[in-house]
């Protein structure tokens, strides 16, 4: 009676590697390209390109009112597919509404923002937008389905086109923000397109025959909630993702934009790469654990312990070397984002360990605690930006914008903990562990930096041997480690 599980399982941990690994493999692609990129584009350029994906961003989010969420529920495929057609319809209306704002009010952002070179390519928000909104609805049809492996195919193949675009214009003549936002886009559509092309190709006629009046309203109405409330959760979250690009534009200017977009970018690679995975093994463990609190409480124990354990020491780096290794990496231009880095060092660690614990809302079905934590998080951000881009001092706004996220999250990783019955001391004890475990590779790493600095092929070295140490020394002593690692390995089963 039993013997069906292992097949589950395995079925999941391959769905989840199929994901895991077409973002692997584009996150790669942009890593090997972004010093290539980075060398080529002015950081002002960049600074443009932020500001413009930071305005997709906000307004995709409710591209399809949240409606595409809802595909995934029905247990009728012409349910799912009215939903689907639903989508398509609120993306074409609402991009047409806000390419109708920008026509007549895109001046006037642009002055808001303090970005006149923004100006020129605001009329693309509204076809972004569109891209955007029907990529979410084949995403989610897509995973209906589970043709998981179509979307990291899509993934890759955008990944391709918005890295390796750039560089082909640049050494035709052309290196600047129109290459960089026309790449940007001509990514996310590429990534659109496979999956439209996939889709279609096989429930076109089905989409074509299903569609019809009356199912359209009756799951209009239906689903109303995620317009009516998850939109606004999900809205408020996003925006605060984008806030930093449009406030620190206001009171700085597009380079400083542009060093802050290529350090937060690098500072949330790994939670692009691990970050995601984890949280849908963590998602699927605790829902079976739910109704056993002792063992929901010894999981989220376990999963603490990994993500300080697997997180820590990239923050140790960049604290460390952030200046001196994105000079090597990306060019003497970028020494300046290293800093920044550094600055927002300790926040990375922090937010790689309270975001993954957050999918702990949908868990406990506590969903009005995530809203709640949304709005702190964005009123935080919010007075941080404002208060620091007061003194007209970056450093000191990044410093500012650093310890808020470290106080909001870590309270968001405590409270987490505490609504699993999970102690603090424990929490606190297994900090200390891994910060001890640190520490020689660590000084190793802060003595011998400033001889190496004018080496590059020996600090990239160093760093790589320090980093490999420290993750030695957690493998050997932690033997749980590997086990959690080799549960993304999906099981043989036997006939």
């Amino acid at each position: 009676m039993t013997a069906p599980t292992p097949l589950k399982r395995s079925s999941f941990f391959t769905n989840v590697l199929k994901l895991v690994s077409g973002t692997t493999i584009a996150q790669a692609i942009t890593v090997v390209t972004a010093p290539i990129i980075s060398r080529l584009f002015l950081p002002e350029s960049f600074g443009i390109l932020s500001v413009f994906t930071s305005l997709v961003g906000i307004i995709s989010i409710v591209a399809s009112l949240r409606y595409e969420y809802a595909i995934m529920l029905p247990d009728d495929d012409s349910d799912a597919i009215n939903i689907f057609a639903i989508c398509v319809i609120i993306a074409v209306a609402i991009s047409g509404v806000v390419g109708l704002a920008l026509f007549f009010l895109g001046q006037s952002l642009a002055n808001l923002l303090k970005a006149p070179d923004l100006f020129p390519f605001l009329w693309i928000v509204p076809i972004g937008l569109l891209i955007q909104g029907l990529f979410d609805a084949f995403n989610f049809w897509n995973a209906r389905t589970k043709h998981f492996g179509r979307l990291s195919i899509a993934r890759v193949a955008a990944s391709l086109t918005t890295s390796a675009l750039p560089i082909f214009l640049a050494y035709t003549g052309r290196a600047d923000t129109a290459v960089l936002v026309f790449s940007w886009v001509a990514g996310t559509f590429v990534f659109t397109f496979v999956l439209a092309s996939q889709v279609l190709r096989d429930k076109r006629t089905i989409v074509l025959r299903q569609v019809k009046r009356s199912k359209l309203l009756a799951n209009l109405v239906r689903y109303r909630k995620f317009p009516l409330v998850d939109s606004w959760s999900s809205f408020i979250n996003n925006f605060s993702w984008q806030l930093p690009s449009l406030v620190l534009l206001y009171y700085f200017s597009e380079t400083v934009v542009g060093y802050y977009s290529l350090s937060s970018r690098l500072i949330l690679l790994p939670m692009t790469l691990l970050g995601s995975a984890l949280a849908q093994v963590f998602y699927q463990r605790t829902a079976e654990l739910r109704s056993d609190p002792e063992k929901l409480a010894k999981s989220v124990e376990l999963v603490f312990k990994r993500l300080a354990a697997i997180g820590l020491f990239p923050a140790v780096v960049l604290g460390i070397a952030g200046p001196e290794l994105f000079g090597i990496v990306f060019g003497a231009n970028w020494v300046e984002a290293g800093r920044y880095a550094q600055i927002l060092s300790p926040w990375m660690f922090v937010l790689f360990i309270s975001s993954p614990l957050s999918i702990l809302f949908a868990t406990l079905e506590r969903q009005e605690l995530s809203l709640i934590v949304n709005i702190i998080i964005l009123a935080s951000r919010f007075a941080a930006l404002v208060i620091g881009g007061t003194t007209h001092n970056i450093y000191l706004t990044l410093i500012i914008w650093c310890t808020t996220g470290v106080l909001v999250y870590g309270g968001l990783g405590l409270w987490l903990l505490r609504l699993t019955n999970v102690r603090w001391s424990t929490a606190f004890k297994t900090l200390i562990e891994y910060i001890l475990f640190a520490c020689v590779p660590a000084l190793a790493l802060l003595g011998i930096k400033n001889q190496l600095a004018t080496f590059p092929v020996w600090l990239i070295l160093l760093t790589s041997i320090v980093t490999l140490g420290y993750y030695a020394i957690v493998l050997v002593r932690d033997h749980n480690l590997r086990k959690y690692l080799l549960a993304l390995i999906p099981q043989r089963t036997s006939n």
